[in-house]
């Protein structure tokens, strides 16, 4: 494993559990050249990978990665640790790997995403809302402002 800071190959590893769903390895490991920590995760990577057919009709392998970074950046700064995000992508691409299908619609991800989202964390969830449903005017963010405001009811209830 090389050291995302500073690409040395030789570390160690620190500490290793399962993560709480149960599908994959968390190592922390440490760099005997800089001496930072960081955290790897070890899963199973299926023979039949899952591919999907983006809105402009292209194809591409499902990206966990991707997925993850796109959390990442609606959860900025928002009370929402890395390893929930972890275990909301795997409950994802294992909701989709049992659906059967080889290849699902970006927009089947989206709105899993989506659903997963609005029960961890509001604030994230109209963020990512805003860029999956693309929102062109404050109309729009409005719009799905009452939703989630309407699905939570009133204040102390």
């Amino acid at each position: 494993m090389r050291c995302p800071f500073c690409d040395a190959d030789d570390d160690r590893v620190v500490d290793s559990r399962l993560t709480d769903d149960g599908t994959a390895i968390r190592r922390r490991r440490e760099c005997n050249g800089c001496s930072k920590r960081y955290t790897t995760y070890e899963r199973v990577e299926s023979e039949e990978q899952l591919r999907v057919q983006k809105n402009d009709g292209s194809v591409e392998l499902f990206d966990r990665h991707k997925l993850l970074k796109g959390l990442l950046v609606a959860c900025e700064k928002r009370p929402v640790g890395s390893e929930v995000l972890e275990a909301l992508v795997n409950r994802i691409h294992q909701s989709l790997q049992a659906d059967g299908s080889r290849e699902v619609s970006s927009g089947d991800i989206g709105e899993k995403v989506m659903g997963e989202l609005s029960k961890i964390d509001q604030v994230a969830y109209v963020r990512f809302a805003s860029v999956y449903r693309q929102f062109k005017s404050v109309d729009d963010f409005l719009d799905e402002l009452r939703t989630v405001i309407d699905q939570e009811g009133p204040r102390g209830a």
